[in-house]
């Protein structure tokens, strides 16, 4: 419990009465932190801090990369930058030793601040010192961990790069095209058989890297902790991340096994407008991380570059790919959906070298000044749209319909309207590509003039609509033609559930596997129906482990 005397030990309230000493004591919070608790993380509601005793680590991220800014020691405060400038935490405050801090809440602060304008004043000052410290260190170049060298049309390196942008990990990417190539890639130029190249920042080179390899020495998890689990999730995107975030902060030891990066499909969205509680929208990467931070925060496992291969319906034994097993109590499937692909003259040659199923944020900048076209007219080719003309010279909806507004969202429609280069090309398709060593140009057929037409292309990008790939799934896991998981009434539609009880909303025909997301059977494909979902099958797999007579947590 605080006493007026701890109080007094901080130089900011030490001029403070005795009865305004008193009134601290008994409405701030006495906080006692273990080594690597947070007091507040980035990006905390906002709250004046101080130390009493142990020491405790300023962290913020850049780029992925987590960097230490400073420390606050005995005496000394922090959240008065989020006081004085009416914003959450730049930054994350974590004990580097046994610690405690005092928290005033704002209404206790500037109820004290009026009584003794001396703290305020003092405050302020510190703040606006700060402020000007963080811009200072916003300022800074972000130092990349690791430098890919490779062709731009090489789609080992392209690949190798989606999976860097993806998990937020900062890097530089050389080409034999960079200027001053000499004096960004330190010896010898790295000879095209052996690329793509990575040079970490130990000066170790990997020659061909796979994306396993990399993510094992970026230190990022590849292999399960423990032999068992309460809930494993597979797949990492919105539906399994909700999941982690709930199942973890329910005390469920829970594992997420994602083949490729956090975020799923909804990872590559440029600009998601409509989800709740994002006034100016988020991208699809962003809400992503957002989701993968919060997960590991609460104690999720999050697993990359691995691949599920099997699931053993009686057991719930799950096989990684190279043979590794894991044992569960439930299994979660969240493995959205997979972009369908085209059957035209050229593409499977030109794949990965101008032309790609799905958009990740950071291809946008590789189409500067240059004419890109998009095959769909769903959400996700309409968000792409407004993302790439910010850097494209002109930009081009190919469309087999005769309107966007049919399976485009409204305000996706009005936006693209509004903006001069991108236009609709209706009731047409691509009918070939072409290019040598990449992507040069497309045949585009007018349907209704029967015409054929060939434009120069920098880009082509294809969202027609996606698949579930569950193939892989046990024959006892009932699905519908096109592969979606089927659960709850649909199961017994199927006259497949032979359990003695129902099946809950979000069951599968095997009890204990559990669908949620794009890959469940249901007519809804929405990121926030997916984040429901996957919230709704932690409560469910609570409810089977306390029927089934399984203990979480042990």
């Amino acid at each position: 419990m605080l006493t007026p005397d701890d109080i007094r030990a901080v130089p900011l309230f030490a001029s403070l009465s005795d009865a305004a000493l008193d009134r601290l004591a008994r409405s701030c919070a006495d906080i006692r932190l273990n080594t690597g608790e947070f007091a507040v993380h980035e990006g905390g509601e906002r709250a004046l801090y101080a130390v009493l005793s142990g020491r405790i680590e300023v962290v913020k991220k850049f780029d992925g990369v987590e960097r230490t800014l400073g420390w606050r020691l005995p005496g000394t405060i922090f959240g008065e930058v989020p006081l004085a400038f009416a914003m959450p935490f730049p930054g994350g405050y974590r004990a580097a030793e046994p610690s405690r801090v005092m928290r005033v809440e704002p209404p206790h602060y500037f109820a004290i601040a009026s009584l003794a304008p001396e703290v305020a004043d003092k405050l302020g000052a510190l703040a606006r010192e700060r402020m000007g410290g963080l811009q200072g260190v916003a300022a800074q170049a972000p130092k990349a961990q690791i430098t890919v060298f490779g062709a731009r049309w090489d789609p080992a390196c392209g690949e190798l790069r989606r999976f860097l942008s993806r998990n937020q990990i900062a890097h530089d990417w050389l080409s034999p095209e960079t200027p001053d190539l000499a004096q960004s890639w330190p010896g010898a130029m790295p000879e095209p058989s052996l690329c793509p190249v990575v040079r970490l920042p130990d000066a170790t080179q990997l020659n061909q890297p796979t994306l396993r390899d990399v993510a094992v020495r970026l230190g990022l998890q590849t292999r399960p902790a423990q032999e068992v689990y309460d809930t494993l999730i597979i797949g990492g995107g919105p539906a399994g991340l909700a999941a982690a975030v709930y199942g973890a902060s329910e005390g469920l030891r829970t594992l997420v096994i994602e083949r490729e990066a956090p975020g799923g499909q909804a990872g590559t969205s440029s600009r998601i407008e409509n989800y709740l509680g994002f006034p100016n929208g988020v991208s699809g990467d962003e809400l992503a991380s957002r989701a993968l931070q919060q997960a590991r925060r609460l104690g999720a496992e999050i697993l990359v570059t691995r691949c599920v291969e099997s699931v053993d319906p009686s057991t719930r034994e799950i096989v990684l790919d190279g043979g590794e097993r894991v044992r569960a109590r439930s299994v979660i499937l969240a493995t959205g959906v997979t972009w369908r692909h085209l059957v035209i003259e050229g593409f499977d040659r030109l794949i990965g070298k101008g032309i790609y199923y799905g958009a990740a944020r950071s291809e946008a900048a590789s189409t500067h000044g240059q004419d890109v076209f998009l095959i769909g007219a769903g959400n996700s080719a309409g968000q792409a749209a407004l993302h790439f003309a910010n850097h494209a010279r002109q930009v081009t909806l190919v469309v087999r319909g005769d309107s966007l507004e049919k399976s485009m969202s409204r305000y996706l429609v009005e936006q693209i309207a509004g903006k001069a280069n991108i236009s609709a090309r209706l009731r047409c398709e691509v009918q070939a590509a072409h290019g040598r060593d990449h992507l040069e140009a497309i045949d585009v057929v007018d349907r209704p003039q029967q015409t054929v037409t060939r434009h120069d292309c920098g880009g082509l990008f294809v969202f027609i609509g996606a698949d579930a790939d569950t193939a892989w799934l046990p024959q006892e896991v009932v699905r519908d033609k096109n592969g979606y998981v089927a659960t709850g009434d649909d199961v017994l539609k199927s006259g497949r559930w032979s359990h003695s009880r129902d099946p809950f909303l979000l069951e599968s025909s095997v009890p204990g596997v559990f669908a949620c997301g794009d890959v469940r059977l249901s007519p809804i494909k929405r990121v926030a129906a997916a984040v429901g979902e996957g919230s709704m099958a932690i409560a469910f797999v609570h409810q089977y482990l306390a029927r089934e007579g399984l203990n979480a947590g042990r």
